[in-house]
């Protein structure tokens, strides 16, 4: 194994924060390496503080490294400073483990977390001393994949990605692993490339950009058709059906540096049902699969003993929906997460219990007394919409009222502080809809105040970008300069009122990321341009410029308007229609004139089910875990797939009972 380090280490005093580049952390593997095994360069097109607490890479980094046939190793994307001494001293992109060189592996696979992230991943891919566009890439170069909600529509990449994994990536790396061990021993022979891109796109939940033709009418993508009758017209995403088996990450890897989310974390479930038109992330991870509550208990418990934090992140997409998430979280603060009473390895009275993605309406007195048994940090409700006109219409069914109580709740036990966050630039929003936002927050400030005079309240505002395989995919967005009015519009209407202090997202950022989010293929030459103009790092605002993607998208002869601000007819082919997600297009569509029409639809976890596809297409119905089994051992409760109700079963995937069950499973 030849290693970069001797090379990068001199570089290191001259750029800012040179821990980002050492690895050395608590947890790190050390991966075997030999012409045996398949190797993965696991990167993160962010920062090192950005990409290492992303649970997605942290999982498969263990699951693969625990194989005997693979090794995985971690790449994140180098500072402005350090690219700029690489590319001076010819020095390749490398692992933060051993310093590999990125074209020493088998695989560079992309974890996609934003779509401003992208002129990052042609950056790395470059770095590595790779071209950036797939098809000129030779057998001896590695594989370079993409997976993460925004592989979800993957057409922007598509000239850049050789393969996606759409969804769950637990299994089907196992399999990727498999295919490419194969293909190694074969010696990569001249010409099979070609080869083992269609063994890829023959492993479900796959999907082979070099499979497929494209074919335009005009601007409007006319469609999307496999190239061979073995490759699959439409990509199923990949869903791992019972979390229980897969208790990942064991050994979290614990920085040598200051991190963003610099504390254990714990996934609790993943799926949402709460149907919120907007949330893609909702969408795509349906069916709701929970953890057993005993497992949660004891990954808590072991992390905090192993990694010496006093702050547990119980993560999921809405953490105080969790079965018993009361009782759990008053076992985390009481015993450091240890159900025998013992201090888990930390200071029971010192441990911290965070609950991010929090809903209003399952916010009670009961969960905030006992997180406010912690040391208390700030809280974040997600109201989204200022009127209850308008969360109707985005399935945001919580009310005033629920707002209130959930404000109360908190500041009656003890906080001061909290983060309110809205969108702004929803279907049908109207100006009152948004003064609303800053009537709610003073509303929060005057019940705060009751409980103490230092209450406030932060208005975070971001500008909404429609996302693919939402109600909201035929949206057209607004332009910045409507955001940036509705922005103003919330300032003006708070007034002098000094206990509220308001934050924006760019409105300008909000283009650039519809451009990216709802895009064709075609939009991978913007792509290109806007990163060989020096435009990287597009997430972080001092580097951000929207007249890169507009001289971009003019450069390549496309218009913003169509990608971005105009709706879409029911009809039209949607760049994404070709992958999967388990939601049937007409259920999609169907709740978008639901939206329009201003009519909501309850939690399909409480109701009979609406047939939106998510369970029926893997055969698996909402897993729901219970917090103390009857007989003390592992139990849950299910979806009845007739009655919708709540009944006990196995903490495993129940399977349909085939053509007579009734259809659908309670998404």
């Amino acid at each position: 194994m030849t290693t970069l380090w001797p090379r990068l280490e001199p570089l290191l005093p001259r750029v800012s924060k040179p821990a980002r580049y050492i690895g050395c952390e608590d947890g790190m593997q050390r991966p075997t390496v030999g012409p045996h095994l398949t190797s993965w360069l696991l990167a993160y097109p962010d920062t090192y503080e950005i990409g290492l607490p992303n649970q997605g890479l942290q999982i498969l980094y263990e699951l693969l490294n625990e194989r005997p046939d693979a090794s995985a190793e971690r790449t994140y994307a180098p500072w402005i400073d350090l690219e700029a001494e690489m590319r001076a001293a010819g020095l390749p992109l490398f692992s933060v483990d051993t310093h590999r060189a990125a074209g020493d592996f088998d695989i560079i696979a992309f974890n996609l977390s934003a779509e401003l992230v992208y002129t990052n991943v042609l950056n790395c891919i470059d770095l590595a001393g790779l071209d950036v566009r797939a098809a000129r890439r030779n057998d001896d170069d590695p594989l370079i994949g993409a997976g993460g909600h925004c592989a979800y529509n993957p057409e922007p990449l598509a000239d850049f990605v050789d393969f996606f994994v759409i969804g769950d990536g637990e299994e089907v790396v196992a399999e990727i692993t498999e295919a490419v061990g194969a293909w190694k021993r074969t010696g990569k022979r001249p010409g099979t490339r070609a080869t083992i891109l269609r063994d890829l796109a023959g492993i479900e939940g796959v999907y082979v950009p070099a499979m497929y033709d494209i074919a335009y009418d005009g601007p409007a993508l006319a469609a999307v058709t496999p190239k061979y009758p073995d490759v699959p017209a439409l990509v199923a995403k990949r869903t791992v059906a019972d979390l229980a088996e897969w208790p990942y990450p064991r050994r979290q890897l614990v920085p040598v540096t200051e991190v963003v989310h610099d504390r254990l974390s714990v996934e609790v479930f993943r799926g949402c049902t709460r149907g919120c038109r907007f949330c893609q992330a909702g969408m795509i991870t349906r069916p709701v699969r929970e953890r057993p509550a005993a497992q949660v208990r004891e990954m808590v418990t072991s992390g905090l003993e192993r990694s010496g934090y006093d702050e547990v992140s119980l993560m999921s997409l809405s953490t105080a929906d969790y079965s018993g998430i009361a009782e759990l979280v008053r076992d985390t603060v009481t015993a450091g997460g240890n159900p025998t009473g013992g201090t888990g390895g930390a200071d029971a009275n010192r441990i911290s219990v965070s609950l991010p993605s929090m809903r209003v309406d399952a916010f009670t007195v009961d969960v905030a007394s006992q997180v406010s048994r912690a040391r208390r940090t700030g809280l974040t409700f997600a109201p989204e919409a200022g009127s209850w006109r308008l969360r109707q219409i985005i399935n945001k069914l919580i009310t005033e009222e629920d707002l209130y109580g959930a404000v109360r709740s908190a500041y009656s036990q003890g906080w001061h502080r909290m983060k309110l966050y809205f969108l702004t630039g929803l279907p049908s929003e109207m100006d009152p809809d948004t003064e609303a936002i800053a009537h709610l927050a003073d509303a929060c400030t005057r019940i705060g105040q009751e409980y103490t005079k230092r209450a406030s309240v932060t208005v975070s505002l971001g500008g909404f970008v429609p996302k693919p395989h939402t109600p909201f995919q035929w949206f057209g967005q607004n332009p910045p300069e409507e955001l940036a009015r509705k922005v103003r519009l919330v300032r003006s209407a708070l007034g002098r009122n000094r206990r509220v202090q308001l934050k924006w997202h760019d409105p300008a950022a909000s283009t650039a990321e519809g451009i990216a989010s709802r895009g064709d293929r075609r939009v991978g030459a913007v792509i290109e341009y806007v990163w060989r103009k020096g435009g990287t790092f597009q997430e972080w605002s001092e580097r951000f410029d929207l007249s890169l993607w507009e001289e971009a998208m003019a450069a390549c002869g496309l218009s913003l308007d169509w990608y971005v601000y105009r709706h879409r007819g029911e009809h039209e082919v949607l760049p994404w229609d070709h992958i999967g997600a388990g939601l049937h297009r007409d259920f999609l569509w169907h709740d978008w004139q639901d939206a329009l029409a201003g009519h909501g639809l309850p939690d399909c976890r409480w109701t009979p089910c609406y047939d939106c596809g998510a369970c029926t297409e893997y055969g698996i119905e909402h897993m729901v875990a219970s917090p103390v089994a009857p007989n003390g051992g592992s139990q849950g409760t299910g979806q009845d797939l007739a009655t919708g109700h709540l009944v006990p079963v196995e903490l495993r995937p129940r399977q349909l009972a085939g053509a007579g069950a009734p259809s659908g499973g309670g998404a």
